[in-house]
């Protein structure tokens, strides 16, 4: 019994965010009529529309973790971690930018927070690995560009919600952005963008950005202005 209701319960979570992401607004009889039940099966399962949210957003962040973790997963190089990781994590969430929207408003943006505060977590382990290198470089602690590699993510999700960004471009502007504000010079944080998609997010590539992201790399490309004290 138990079984069959956690399968109802998850075929109306999917079904909410199909329509959630047809329609912001979508009300619980829409979700409801969407799943082929009467409104009280959904009230059921979720007491309020707040509370489906909230539910989604859940399913959401243990998706992106599930995500990141993999990204991470045998890279050593950090500027290719971080790429792949901002790359992985942006093809989960690429899918759930109007439910953020919403989510903004019914969870709040602190409680958004704390649901990613593992991925925060392991991301400043990959963003030190790189300062201690010399890979990257910021005036920030590292428990700062941590929360700056998030709102990169949910800065151009925004944009793309506003249509400012074409969503095909996004999540590659995503790693090439999070690079570039570690100092990582431009043009080598688009190769290497470049050559993670050429070979998928979740594949790992030979070939890494530590020669293209070293110090006397960033000296080079005036493609960052101030690279070498970036500011962020």
């Amino acid at each position: 019994m138990a079984g069959r209701a956690d399968a109802n319960r998850r075929r109306i979570m999917d079904i909410a965010l199909a329509e959630l992401l047809r329609d912001a607004d979508a009300s619980m009889d829409q979700i409801a009529r969407a799943a082929g039940v009467v409104r009280r099966t959904v009230y059921g399962h979720f007491p309020s529309r707040d509370a489906l949210i909230v539910a989604l957003v859940d399913d959401v962040a243990e998706t992106v973790g599930a995500a990141h973790a993999a990204a991470l997963h045998g890279v050593d190089d950090p500027a290719e971690a971080l790429a792949r990781s901002v790359l992985a994590v942006w093809e989960i969430a690429d899918g759930y930018r109007l439910l953020i929207s919403l989510a903004q408003r019914s969870v709040t943006v602190e409680g958004i927070h704390r649901r990613l505060e593992p991925v925060r977590l392991e991301t400043a382990t990959v963003l030190q690995r790189g300062l201690d290198a010399g890979q990257f470089t910021s005036p920030l602690p590292v428990t700062a560009l941590a929360y700056v590699r998030e709102q990169v993510i949910f800065g151009l999700m925004q944009a793309v919600n506003e249509g400012l960004l074409p969503p095909e471009d996004a999540g590659r502007s995503a790693a090439v952005t999070a690079l570039a504000t570690l100092g990582v010079p431009v043009g080598a944080a688009t190769e290497l963008v470049a050559r993670i998609l050429a070979t998928g997010t979740a594949g790992n590539t030979t070939e890494t950005a530590g020669n293209a992201a070293a110090p006397d790399a960033r000296a080079s490309d005036a493609a960052v202005p101030g690279s070498g004290d970036i500011g962020v």
